[in-house]
C-alpha cells in the first residue's frame, strides 16, 4: 500500500507525474504539496473520525486523499482534470471508501452529491488545497447553499485567508470577512511557505478552518438587501459610509433622508464601512428596508 509520507515528498511526487507523464496546467493553478507536517495539520483541523465524511476539491495526485481515507469513513473527491483520474485510481486503490468525481465543483450539483454519498455518515467536511484563482467562487458555493457541513479546512492564499478571518477596523477587513463570517468561524491554522509545492507559487498559503454556523450570528430579513449594503459600503473604501450609500441607494432628491436614517441605526455618517461590524451592518440594512430603501 503507497503511505502518504510517500506521496508527500519530492521524490515520490516527482516519481508519481514523470511516470503518468503528466504536466502542470497552470490554468487550473496545479501545485502539490509535498509536506507531510502541513498535510497532517489541514486533516487535524478537519477533526475527522471514522463516523463523519469529507468531501475534497482538487485531489491533484491523491496526497491529502489518502490522508483523508485513513482518518474518515467516507471521502469524495472532485477533480476537474481527467488526466488526473488514472494517477488517482491506482493510488487509491486500497480505500474502497474513497470515491472519485470527475467534474467541476462549480458545476455539480452538491445536494446530489451529499444525498448518494454521504448519507451514512454523522458529518461531513470539506477538506481541500484549493486552487487560489477559484478559492472564493468555491467557498461562497459552499457556503450560500448551505451544505449540512461541519467545517470547512482548505488550504488557500495566506493574504485571502486574512481577509475572511479580519476584525472590523484592520485593513484586510471587507465585504468578503463579513459575508465568511456571516455563514461560518474563521480561524487560521497556519501559514504555508510556498517552498513545499510542486510547482512553487508565487505567494504564501494559508490553511483556514471556518467552522459552519447553524444559523447566523445577526438577524437579517433580505440577505441580498444586506450583503447589497456590505458591498456599496465597501465600494470605495476612502469614502464615508454615507458617501457610498448615496452613491448606490440615493437620488439627488432623496439623500437628505440618509443622515437621519444613520442616525436611527446608531452609525455615524462619517465612518468608513470597514469600521462597521456585523451586527451594525445587519441594524442598518433593516433600517433602511423600513424605510422603503432598496
Amino acid at each position: 500500500m503507497t503511505g502518504i509520507q510517500d506521496i508527500a515528498t519530492p521524490r515520490r511526487t516527482k516519481e508519481i507525474i514523470q511516470r503518468h507523464g503528466f504536466s502542470f496546467k497552470k490554468s487550473l493553478g496545479q501545485n502539490f504539496l509535498i509536506d507531510q507536517n502541513i498535510l497532517n495539520k489541514i486533516v487535524s483541523a478537519a477533526g475527522l473520525d471514522h463516523t463523519k465524511g469529507a468531501l475534497e476539491i482538487g485531489p491533484g495526485i491523491g496526497a491529502l486523499t489518502e490522508k483523508l481515507a485513513q482518518s474518515a469513513k467516507v471521502v469524495t473527491a472532485v477533480e476537474i482534470d481527467q488526466r488526473l483520474l488514472p494517477i488517482l485510481e491506482e493510488v487509491l486503490a486500497p480505500y474502497e471508501h474513497v470515491k472519485v468525481r470527475h467534474g467541476d465543483v462549480l458545476k455539480l450539483d452538491l445536494n446530489e452529491v451529499f444525498a448518494s454519498d454521504f448519507a451514512e455518515v454523522s458529518k461531513v467536511s470539506v477538506v481541500a488545497n484549493l486552487p487560489y484563482y477559484v478559492t472564493t467562487p468555491i467557498l461562497m458555493r459552499l457556503l450560500e447553499d448551505r451544505l449540512p457541513l461541519e467545517n470547512i479546512v482548505v488550504m488557500i492564499q495566506k493574504e485571502v485567508a486574512e481577509r475572511m478571518a479580519a476584525s472590523p477596523g484592520t485593513k484586510d477587513y471587507g465585504s468578503l470577512s463579513i459575508a465568511v463570517q456571516y455563514y461560518s468561524e474563521p480561524e487560521l491554522v497556519c501559514t504555508v511557505p510556498n517552498t513545499v509545492f510542486i510547482p512553487q507559487p508565487n505567494v504564501d498559503s494559508a490553511v483556514i478552518r471556518l467552522r459552519v454556523r447553524e444559523t447566523p450570528p445577526v438577524e437579517v430579513r433580505d440577505e441580498k438587501h444586506f450583503f447589497e449594503v456590505i458591498h456599496a459600503a465597501f465600494a470605495q473604501r476612502r469614502k464615508t459610509i454615507s458617501n457610498n450609500l448615496k452613491s448606490r441607494f440615493f437620488t439627488k432628491e432623496n439623500r437628505g433622508m440618509l443622515e437621519p436614517l444613520l442616525d436611527q441605526a446608531g452609525i455615524e455618517p462619517s465612518r468608513r464601512g470597514e469600521t462597521l461590524s456585523i451586527e451594525e451592518f445587519a441594524r442598518l440594512s433593516a433600517v433602511l428596508l423600513e424605510a422603503g430603501i432598496s
